[in-house]
């Protein structure tokens, strides 16, 4: 017999309500087996989790309400086959969901905006990535049913899909200047910014420890493994029953604010205040920099004869710690700024985003210093604080694109309204 043809597992399911694991063959026939260790928690609000080879991870709640993810195959992580990448700022998601789940608040604008950007999500035209700081913001909202809908829309949109976290990000690109300094590298570019990939969200560098898969599985299984885990902790802990209680002040704020005020009595020119911010700005970098120029080679004396003049100067070929950098120095450059709890969350979000994405989408507040960062740094990427207006631009963009002629018949792009 063929071996495409001999009956072959199709689909695993985990049933919370039953206790049990199914598993779905190609013929249709079923095997139960009891879930000895579940791994809903009890304020889980998930009820099913299906995984199929070819289907990604589905994941049900006890609304009925349905998550879908692209999960990935080993060595192909990044599989985004033409499609634009458009990041979402915290406060442009909640119109997004408020529309999408039949709110009356919505402005008519708003609305044809988000329906839009979920139908080239469907239609695999775009990818609208979640970031860690999606995750935190939503999950620490103590309003039960707000923080449901929003997480929900968030991963129904986001289709698995990651940015990876900033700070792994900042520490790529100051790995990639040292390597580029010593000719052992053309690009400053961290890899794989945008990914599938699993446990993206949240580094080594944060203190987190993904799970380790059993030993004895083979390489493929044990990727599979970790893909399916990190998902489906994604998908459970967003939706959680309960909120996650915010972190503690970190006194990045009163330090900033103590720095802007102090700069404002100075009688400096622009240049002037630049290095003395650089030199602000170092003691977040210090850790990167040593990490990195050890790991590419460099002495002690060779890091020392590179940064005497202005110790950050090489960061503005890094695409998102150029652009952090940037929108640093614009803030504290503006006489009066007032800094508050959120900025350093929105700053290193946006700007890795922006670094990377093709299209960013966020309030004036962060978008003035943004797209000014992105304009002296030559960077592609376009923002806008208005999610029409960077619909209509998505718009212009896709139907510009050249799509690859291998692209098979289920992955082609729905036609345009103007087709």
């Amino acid at each position: 017999m063929n071996q495409q043809s001999d009956p072959h597992i199709v689909m695993m399911t985990l049933d919370r309500e039953t206790s049990s694991v199914v598993l779905t063959r190609s013929d249709g026939k079923e095997a139960r087996a009891p879930l000895t260790d579940p791994p809903f928690a009890p304020t889980s609000l998930l009820v099913r989790l299906h995984y199929s080879p070819l289907g990604g991870l589905l994941a049900v709640t006890r609304d009925g309400d349905e998550v879908a993810f692209e999960v990935p195959a080993r060595g192909r992580t990044e599989p985004l086959d033409n499609r634009l990448v458009v990041y979402l700022d915290q406060n442009m998601w909640r119109p997004v969901s408020e529309a999408l789940q039949g709110g009356d608040t919505v402005s008519g604008e708003d609305r044809a905006s988000a329906e839009q950007l979920a139908e080239w999500v469907r239609s695999r035209r775009i990818i609208l990535p979640a970031s860690a700081g999606h995750h935190y913001e939503t999950a620490k909202w103590s309003v039960a049913d707000k923080r449901y809908s929003l997480g929900l829309t968030i991963l129904q949109l986001s289709r698995g899909w990651q940015m990876r976290d900033p700070l792994q990000v900042r520490a790529d690109e100051i790995l990639e200047m040292f390597r580029c300094w010593k000719g052992k590298a053309d690009s400053t570019r961290a890899p794989s910014v945008f990914t599938l990939a699993p446990n993206a969200l949240h580094s080594p560098r944060r203190g987190v420890t993904p799970s380790t898969p059993p030993s004895d599985l083979s390489a493929a299984d044990a990727f599979r493994w970790m893909s399916l885990t990190s998902a489906s902790t994604y998908i459970d802990v967003m939706l959680d029953a309960e909120h996650v209680e915010p972190g503690p002040e970190t006194g990045w704020v009163a330090s900033n604010q103590r720095y802007s005020d102090w700069l404002d009595t100075q009688g400096w020119d622009s240049q002037q205040k630049r290095r003395s911010i650089d030199a602000f700005l170092f003691r977040d970098f210090q850790h990167e920099i040593a990490e990195g120029a050890y790991a590419a080679g460099f002495t002690t004396q060779e890091v020392k004869q590179r940064g005497q003049k202005q110790p950050v100067q090489g960061f503005a070929v890094l695409p998102a710690t150029g652009l952090y950098r940037e929108m640093v120095h614009n803030r504290h450059l503006n006489r009066g700024t007032q800094w508050r709890r959120n900025d350093r969350t929105d700053m290193i979000y946006l700007s890795c985003a922006a670094g990377y994405a093709d299209f960013v989408v966020c309030e004036r507040h962060m978008r003035e210093p943004l797209e000014r960062g992105i304009r002296r740094l030559g960077l592609p990427a376009k923002a806008f604080r208005r999610l029409s207006e960077a619909v209509l631009a998505i718009g212009d963009a896709l139907e510009q694109q050249v799509l690859p002629v291998d692209v098979s018949a289920d992955q082609k792009p729905a036609p345009s309204a103007g087709d």
